[in-house]
């Protein structure tokens, strides 16, 4: 296990308040990360998005409970990329070591693992990057996203080739798709919501792949492209996935039309793929380049000039919205004026907040209904926005000039 920004629980300094973990001037928060596994790079995003606003917090003085000002601090478990270990780790935070406000780990896999744990011990999560459709269909109250769910991801995509069927040369209802996507519940999202989509326009889904486990190889699914010829293929694999596709399409000699996946900043497919990754379509909760601010960060590109400046490289929206969590808890404990888990839970509920990721405001089920999607298109190795239009920086480069 890893700790970072924990604090040292000797008993002298420790006193329980409505049953939440606090030092004397000090408010924890909790939180499994993946560390190590398979989605240890995205988890260190997340941590780094959680770390980079108590930072920020603490430098401005803290937060504001009752009558008395605290400092911010999170304790970090490693839940090893499993799910199972999500779980146990959420309960031991809870129960041995008293953290009652918990920020979520990575993923939808282990945010539908740990939501359970925080449903029955009534305590809140605020969570940044489980955005599966499927956590806010159970009826739970103790869960809040601040990050737009799944299905909404790469709609975007679906209806720029709609826009631009006659760039391909077809009518909307003749474009056909391939998808392969992760087995898990993010990416089983992700399909369900493109399909969805596809409907609208009655096009041909023609490839329906999943990666392999280890997320390392999809030369099958590219064998069936070179075959059948798809205007679309849209890719969901997280950062690893992300990754594989790009090598892979460059290496096999692959051309698609359009070409669409997740997680592309937090893959790096610029810095580790270079022209490769060229006029790739990204999916992606937030941009620099976007019109939001506040008052703890400043603009989105001001907050993304800090990242850069404290970690050497500019930050994936998975950062920026796990950031935005703790501004989330952080506003909620104010407006509650108690760290006790039911008073913040309302509080959550009642969030209605501008933040420099976007604007926060939940519905009963948890979602942040306040915060549209973006697409990122790689133009000239820069990601830039190309949807939805009254956002946009430019226009949509499609079809994809074919690669040498």
């Amino acid at each position: 296990m890893r700790f970072t920004h924990s604090l040292a629980f000797a008993a002298a300094g420790i006193i329980a308040v409505s049953g939440t973990a606090l030092a004397e001037d000090t408010i924890t928060l909790g939180s499994a990360v993946s560390l190590t596994g398979k989605y240890s790079t995205n988890g260190e995003h997340t941590q780094r998005g959680y770390d980079l606003a108590v930072d920020k917090i603490n430098e401005a003085g803290g937060i504001k409970v009752g009558d008395k000002t605290y400092k911010l601090e999170i304790k970090y478990y490693d839940d090893e990329s499993t799910p199972a270990r999500g779980a146990e780790l959420a309960e031991r935070l809870v129960k041995q070591d008293g953290i009652e406000l918990i920020l979520g780990p990575y993923g939808s896999g282990l945010t539908k693992a740990v939501a359970p744990v925080t449903e029955e011990l009534k305590v809140p999560m605020v969570e940044a990057n489980g955005a599966s459709r499927s956590l806010f269909t159970n009826g739970w109250k103790y869960i809040f996203a601040t990050l737009s769910t799944s299905e909404q991801y790469l709609a975007s995509a679906i209806t720029l080739a709609a826009e631009n069927a006659e760039a391909l040369g077809k009518k909307p209802e003749d474009i056909k798709v391939a998808v392969v996507v992760e087995n898990d519940p993010f990416s089983a999202d992700i399909r369900a919501g493109v399909l969805e989509d596809m409907d609208k326009y009655g096009m041909k889904l023609v490839i329906d792949d999943q990666f392999p486990r280890d997320l390392n190889d999809m030369s099958a699914t590219l064998t069936k492209v070179k075959a059948l010829k798809p205007d679309v293929l849209i890719v969901s694999g997280h950062s690893k996935g992300a990754a594989t596709a790009i090598r892979q399409i460059s290496e096999q000699k692959v051309y698609v039309p359009i070409l669409a996946m997740t997680h592309c900043d937090a893959a790096d497919i610029i810095g580790n793929f270079g022209a490769s990754s060229e006029y790739t379509l990204c999916a992606t909760q937030w941009a620099p380049s976007l019109a939001y601010k506040d008052d703890l960060f400043g603009s989105a590109s001001d907050y993304a000039k800090l990242f850069e400046d404290t970690y050497g490289y500019a930050p994936p929206y998975q950062a920026a919205e796990s950031s935005a969590a703790v501004q989330v808890f952080a506003d909620a404990l104010e407006r509650a004026g108690s760290a006790d888990p039911q008073p913040v839970r309302d509080a959550l509920a009642a969030t209605d907040m501008e933040t420099f990721y976007g604007k926060i405001k939940f519905d009963e089920t948890g979602k942040n209904i306040a915060k549209p999607m973006a697409l990122y298109q790689v133009l000239d190795g820069e990601f830039k926005i190309v949807a939805p239009s009254d956002v946009a920086e430019t226009k949509a480069v499609i079809p994809r000039p074919a690669m040498n």
